[in-house]
Formats: C-alpha cells, structure tokens, sequence
C-alpha cells in the first residue's frame, strides 16, 4: 500500500498526537483513550510504521543539559551550482555530527544548517577545522541563536 494513497481518518490521527506527546504509550494506554480495542490501534502503529508515516521513535533531550548549548543556524552558499558540488557537499555535512538539522533552502542561500556545540570556543573550532573546509563553500552566514522561544517535533495537532 503506497503511502501517497493511505489517508489518515480520525483514530489514525488521535493515535499520532498521542504519540507524539509520548511515545512510551503502550498500546493498551493508546486504545483506551482512542476507545478502539488493541489490536486494531496495533495494527494501525504497525501500518503507519511499515508507510514510513511513523519514522522512529526517539527521547527528546534538552541540549543545555546534555552540554551543547550554543545553537547556530549557518546559512550556506555554494560557489558553483551544480550536481557534482552539491551532491559532494551533502555527502561531507551529513557526517558532521555537530549538524543536527540539514536543509536545502532557495533565496541567497543554498543551504541552512542547524549546529548544536558546548560553547563557542568549540563551535569556532568545528567552524574553521570542518565546516569550512568543505569543498564547494562561496559564502557563509552564522545566526547565533540566544533563546529558544519554541521548540517542537508535533506536526498533527
């Protein structure tokens, strides 16, 4: 079954915000408070997984405890724009593990990076011995973040 031909109804999408808010409902939890029995809201998890609708299950941690609390979004564009630099230049940012977010962007910049480091001595450093010695980098534009007034991973409300 294609995903692109699967249409959420309206226990498929109770069972996602509650997922959502905790993935370490069980599926006896999960079916009471969408009063469907569990097999049926099992068998829902497992379709929803099995499409990729579901893509993983993860505990979200708060950085400034986990010692990275600098975030910097970095604005990149590429000196030359074609696949060959492209597709070397996300080969190379995809291994760098302080780069937590990725994403190809339209406007001045070609690509926007979300960074998570301790402090900025060490986000200087995986700046000038990493980041940048990427090939294929033109221009560069670091947005040091200073307070997080919204973060979420919730996309069904």
């Amino acid at each position: 079954m294609p995903q692109e031909n699967y249409t959420l109804d309206e226990k498929d999408l109770a069972i996602l915000r509650l997922l959502q808010k905790d993935a370490k409902l069980s599926v006896r939890d999960l079916s009471a408070q969408i009063n469907l029995s569990s097999t049926p809201t099992h068998e829902r998890i497992k379709r929803m997984e099995k499409l990729g609708i579901i893509k993983e299950y993860i505990a979200v941690l708060d950085r400034k405890k986990v010692n990275k609390g600098m975030m910097v979004i970095c604005m990149i564009a590429l000196n030359a724009h074609n696949k060959k630099t492209a597709s070397k230049f996300i080969e190379e940012v995809i291994k760098l593990k302080e780069v937590v977010e990725f994403y190809n962007i339209s406007g001045d910049f070609d690509f926007m990076l979300k960074i998570l480091a301790p402090n900025m001595d060490e986000f200087h450093e995986f700046f000038v011995n990493q980041l940048s010695e990427i090939e294929g980098i033109g221009q560069t534009k670091s947005i040091f973040v200073m307070n997080s007034i919204k973060e979420s991973s919730q996309i069904i409300y």
